[in-house]
């Protein structure tokens, strides 16, 4: 029995481990339209006003953003849509936990 309880908690805790950071996304983006240097500023303000949005770097020499986000609160899809709302259509090329 003593051995059964142990293994109930071994196991609740990997799962409540796991729960904290399911949420949390990074997305790499090719963003188009941007040419001039304020431009990333304009798209960092429209995917940050996202919710659930937790970090945004953008690089106006590669044309990328970073986006790290809570797919709890928000989608991929909704990221790239405040950017196209803006005028910089956005898609996405590598994603990770």
């Amino acid at each position: 029995m003593k051995r059964l309880m142990s293994a109930a908690v071994l196991v609740a805790a990997l799962l409540a481990s796991d729960a904290v950071h399911a949420g949390q996304q990074t997305v790499t983006l090719s963003v188009e339209n941007m040419t001039c240097a304020a431009c990333p500023l304009i798209v960092r303000k429209a995917m940050a006003s996202v919710p659930g949005v937790t970090k945004v770097d953008v690089s106006y020499a590669q044309k990328m953003a970073v986006v790290t986000y809570d797919d709890a609160k928000t989608s991929l899809d909704a990221i790239t849509q405040a950017s196209a709302g803006a005028g910089y259509p956005a898609k996405a090329l590598e994603q990770s936990r």
